[in-house]
């Protein structure tokens, strides 16, 4: 019995259909937004407050894995109800959410593996979301290009694990923006012209991987051809990417290149 803390975005769903597909039991807790998965039969509606009746549930269902996937935003905490975990808990969780939704699922996390509940990769069932090294369009960066793609990098690496940077746009070996906590979409949408650039989106420093994986998918593609990006970089086996086969004609029909390091 597999448990799933799903939040919002489309890779939760992915997962729920790989998992229901090689007929593994399972129940959710679901922390959308919205309630999305409210007609799966296993499916409960727990808060982020009621710690007890979370691990109770665990317990329970005689769960020994669990996994997160998709963003799960942060709550108004003034408007939880606590129970005993929760009042014990929940002072990190708040401490925690000031850096951002990542480091709330982080926090919640750390109560798991205290409790002895181990937390697996969020792709541990679907590895074909991720991608090895290569470049897999016809289009392939140029000198210029891999010099800015390795400025990229070293700005990454001086990053530290508490950054929540996890995008970049470089060219002619220049940062030309950097991703803030609104996300990817934001940063892209502050560009002001088609700037000829490259999209680098790596994960953070020390990322744990059973969590945040830096995400892609054919939005991404389109916003990159919206804002006159001409490639994308992603590090094997540490990025998800949504709709590979799509994603690969949109970026060779637009010549746009799709850089694997």
């Amino acid at each position: 019995m597999i448990g799933l803390f799903l939040g919002d975005t489309d890779f939760p769903e992915i997962v729920l259909k790989k998992i229901k597909k090689l007929n593994k039991k399972y129940f959710i807790i679901d922390f959308s937004k919205n309630n999305k998965f409210k007609t799966d039969i296993n499916s409960y509606r727990i808060s982020i407050g009621k710690f007890g009746k979370i691990l109770n549930l665990i317990k329970e269902k005689k769960s020994k894995k669990v996994l997160f996937a998709g963003k799960i935003a942060k709550p108004k905490f003034s408007t939880l109800r606590l129970d005993l975990k929760g009042i014990y808990y929940m002072p990190g969780v708040i401490k925690a959410s000031k850096l951002g939704d990542a480091a709330i699922i982080k926090s919640i996390i750390k109560i798991l593996d205290k409790e002895g509940i181990k937390v697996i990769s969020s792709i541990f069932f679907n590895p074909e979301l991720t991608i090895n090294v290569g470049t897999y369009t016809k289009l392939k960066p140029s000198t210029e290009d891999i010099k800015s793609i390795k400025k990229g990098i070293k700005y990454f690496d001086r990053l530290n694990e508490l950054d929540h940077v996890q995008a970049i746009v470089v060219k002619d070996n220049k940062i030309l923006a950097v991703e803030e906590r609104q996300g990817t979409k934001v940063m892209l949408s502050k560009i002001k012209k088609k700037i000829d650039g490259i999209l680098i989106k790596l994960p953070k420093k020390k990322q744990d991987l059973r969590m945040d994986l830096p995400t892609i998918g054919l939005k991404t593609l389109k916003d990159c051809k919206k804002y006159g990006l001409k490639g994308i970089v992603l590090k094997s086996k540490k990025n998800i990417f949504l709709d590979k086969t799509k994603c690969i004609n949109f970026a060779n029909k637009n010549k746009i290149f799709i850089k694997v390091l």
